[in-house]
């Protein structure tokens, strides 16, 4: 066989972007290619950030580079190919993705990861408070920036406004609060969460959200609740009840919506524009589709947008693409209804949930360290490539 008909005879798989569902396949792919077939990373970004640490980071527990994957580094050990590019369109019936800066890319196999955007962030993204908290990738370099815009234009003390009443606004705040008190600009600096709900945390048990308010009042975080926030301006957020807010930052931190690189595509979409699937993860439109992480919603089985069911669905992926290339038998992914949980409280301890146990201690962000180095270390070492 000539190397022509050899290199037309070879199968290509499709990775678009590289968060925790993709990245497991590139770290799998290192040490068991599949035969026969060529692997192409496609990313915005030249490193992968882990979201169960950008907290700690936040609260300077952690360097940047702790928390992120070399995507660059992480593909070559694959002998994968790693391109970045900005993604236009999608054509079924060629198998191509079309990119704004970059040739179009062939697929008989595809896999979209391409995470989510916190929801409501694009409608107030002319305001210069606006600080969305993803991308994750340029989230702590953006507040950064914005936080320094204000120390070097006024001398009165930082209103931060952080908008979104979930746990990840809980440890936002909390590891912020953290950081300001290791830079001393704590002294009169405000931070407020609203929500439109009645409390924060609440896809948390009541006594774990007790335990975070207690927290949160300790460490001078002020709670705003049912108060959903309809305009950010060039100083202040309005609320739906029309009180007005002074603020000098706002961290978006809201519930997950659907990237504008989904609606590109042309492919089937939940109400909220998340790609459709089965419980094998395909795509509702194209069998050789696949929707991970929060990219994707199972429609017989659709759960909450959690970095968890991303880490639990890499096994599941992992072993479809190698069975949908071999044309075997798919495994089906079933969401766990419950998981464990731990928040990082910016106080040398974390929070943790798990059934009808709750904790706030020292071991326990001990814990959550361990797991977490654990988890970034596999992908940011590997065997040399030969």
């Amino acid at each position: 066989m000539s190397d022509a008909e050899r290199n037309r005879s070879r199968k290509q798989i499709l990775l678009l972007g590289i968060g925790h569902t993709n990245a497991h396949v590139v770290k799998q792919w290192a040490s068991d290619p599949l035969p026969g077939c060529d692997l192409v990373c496609i990313s915005k970004f030249p490193s992968a950030t882990y979201s169960g640490m950008l907290p700690g980071t936040l609260g300077w527990q952690f360097r940047d580079d702790e928390m992120q994957i070399d995507l660059r580094a992480l593909a070559d050990r694959a002998n994968a190919k790693l391109i970045l590019a900005d993604t236009r369109s999608l054509d079924l019936q060629t198998g191509h993705v079309h990119f704004s800066d970059h040739d179009p890319i062939s697929f008989d196999a595809l896999s979209i990861g391409v995470g989510s955007m916190p929801a409501g962030w694009d409608q107030h993204s002319h305001s210069p408070l606006m600080v969305p908290i993803k991308p994750m990738q340029t989230f702590l370099s953006r507040l950064s920036e914005r936080i320094s815009t204000i120390a070097t234009s006024q001398s009165a003390p930082l209103r931060i406004a952080i908008v979104g009443g979930g746990v990840a606004s809980v440890e936002i705040a909390l590891c912020l609060r953290q950081q300001f008190d290791k830079r001393n600009l704590n002294r009169g600096c405000s931070i407020e969460v609203f929500t439109s709900g009645h409390s924060v945390a609440q896809e948390l048990r009541r006594r774990s959200v007790r335990r975070l308010e207690l927290l949160l009042e300790a460490r001078n975080v002020q709670i705003t609740s049912g108060s959903q926030v309809t305009d950010v301006g060039d100083h202040e957020i309005m609320t739906a009840g029309g009180s007005r807010h002074e603020v000098d930052c706002v961290i978006w931190a809201t519930g997950a919506a659907a990237g504008s690189v989904l609606g590109k595509l042309g492919l089937q979409t939940d109400e909220r524009g998340f790609i459709l699937t089965h419980k094998t993860l395909q795509s509702f439109s194209d069998a050789r589709i696949f929707a991970v992480g929060d990219a994707g919603t199972i429609m017989e089985s659709p759960s909450h947008k959690a970095g968890v069911y991303a880490v639990r669905q890499s096994p599941i992926l992992w072993d479809n693409l190698r069975a949908f290339i071999a044309g075997k038998t798919l495994r089906e992914f079933k969401p766990q209804k419950s998981f464990l949980k731990i928040l990082n409280t910016g106080d040398g301890k974390a929070l943790l949930e798990y059934g009808w146990l709750t904790v706030h201690a020292c071991w326990v962000l001990n814990l959550k360290t361990w797991i977490d180095r654990q988890f970034v270390r596999d992908f940011q070492t590997g065997p040399t490539k030969v």
